[in-house]
């Protein structure tokens, strides 16, 4: 099972061990972090599960495909390694990866 650090914007990190195929978001919204809202249930259509992905995992996960850059436009201060969690699937090559959340959603 890949391993999971999210970040609060308190500093509390949540370490969760997670299924493969599981996304961000839904750990997230399974294990209660503070500051994913989620609104949108994944489906890709707010930006209320806004995170920065840790610095040294940016490449290992990628650049968000256009439907999701569209959305992180009304996502709260964007930046370089800003990504929406629902768009995230965790797997055994991002076993520990790192997401912080911000100080508040869109």
């Amino acid at each position: 099972m890949p391993k999971l650090s999210i970040i609060a914007f308190d500093g509390t990190r949540h370490d969760l061990e997670v299924q493969a195929g599981s996304t961000v978001m839904e750990n997230a919204v399974r294990n209660s972090v503070p500051g994913i809202e989620a609104e949108c249930g994944g489906a890709c259509a707010c930006a209320t599960c806004h995170v920065y992905v840790d610095d040294e995992w940016s490449a290992r996960v990628g650049a968000p495909e256009a439907m999701e850059e569209d959305m992180l436009d009304f996502a709260y201060d964007v930046k370089p390694t800003s990504r929406l969690s629902c768009q995230i699937k965790m797997s055994d090559g991002l076993d520990g990866l790192v997401v912080h959340v911000p100080e508040r959603q869109a």
